[in-house]
């Protein structure tokens, strides 16, 4: 199987995503990362976006207990939101994916100010898995607001000591595991160094990247990005000895994450 994805393997694909995916053999993947086209929100060259046909492929190539990183928003039309977001997660549930978690990226500013509803910052990160997650390292950077010891002794009804002879004590330990809610600083020199990088008008920040592959994979995994935009996720694959896959029809997108890898 892996000889049979060996050429694919840290390389940069512009084509379809879906005519790229069709040739990987089942079952490959460890870990996509990747943020769709959010309705008419931004504009991607005119290429088309078939949703399901994607969604499908992403769940024959990936590996039992692999997983899916959405980064999805809706955008606003005639006054309402779209909610493609929600009919996205959805779809990915009913072909088979568990929805594994509903997860918040929230970005430090706002595009642009709304007058009848709060101002929108955040974007969701659904988080699909095959099964049960083969891999979870879950970040602890959450202070705790107080660092304690106690003692394991306890009272028991009749007034005895339970572990009477035991003087050990449980420390909590100084950061605890994050939320749900991932919090980034972002725009330009924030979400990435690489100016080249916005010459795309939709990245996400390489911390965002860090933080899932991190997550969802150990070193040598395979991680892919079918609709790769700027190359972050491959950028950030490599940085951390991942093997990386990569894919975008438009071929001025493909050079722009040529060069950022070249920066690693």
């Amino acid at each position: 199987m892996e000889n049979e994805l060996d050429e694919f393997l840290n390389t940069i694909n512009c084509s379809d995503c879906v005519t790229i995916l069709s040739k990987f053999p089942s079952s490959c993947i460890d870990l996509t990362l990747t943020s769709p086209p959010y309705d008419t929100l931004r504009d991607y060259k005119e290429f088309s976006f078939d949703f399901k046909k994607i969604a499908s492929q992403l769940y024959r190539v990936t590996k039992k207990g692999g997983v899916v990183v959405w980064v999805i928003g809706d955008s606003t039309e005639n006054g309402s939101e779209t909610g493609s977001s929600f009919r996205q997660a959805l779809y990915f549930k009913e072909i088979g994916f568990n929805l594994h978690d509903t997860m918040i990226y929230q970005k430090s500013g706002f595009a642009f100010p709304s007058k009848n509803r709060y101002h929108q910052i955040f974007e969701y990160m659904f988080i699909f898995s095959k099964g049960r997650p083969k891999t979870f390292n879950p970040i602890k950077d959450k202070p705790n607001k107080t660092q304690y010891t106690f003692s394991k002794k306890r009272r028991n009804k009749d007034g005895s000591m339970s572990h009477t002879n035991d003087t050990s004590r449980i420390k909590v330990s100084e950061f605890g595991m994050r939320t749900n809610i991932w919090k980034y600083t972002t725009g330009r020199g924030n979400s990435t160094k690489d100016s080249i990088a916005f010459k795309h008008p939709a990245i996400y920040p390489e911390k965002l990247c860090k933080d899932h592959i991190e997550t969802w994979t150990n070193p040598e995994d395979v991680v892919l990005d079918p609709m790769m935009g700027s190359g972050t996720t491959l950028k950030v694959a490599k940085h951390l000895r991942r093997k990386y896959i990569g894919i975008d029809i438009s071929e001025e997108y493909c050079q722009i994450a040529r060069e950022r890898l070249k920066l690693v």
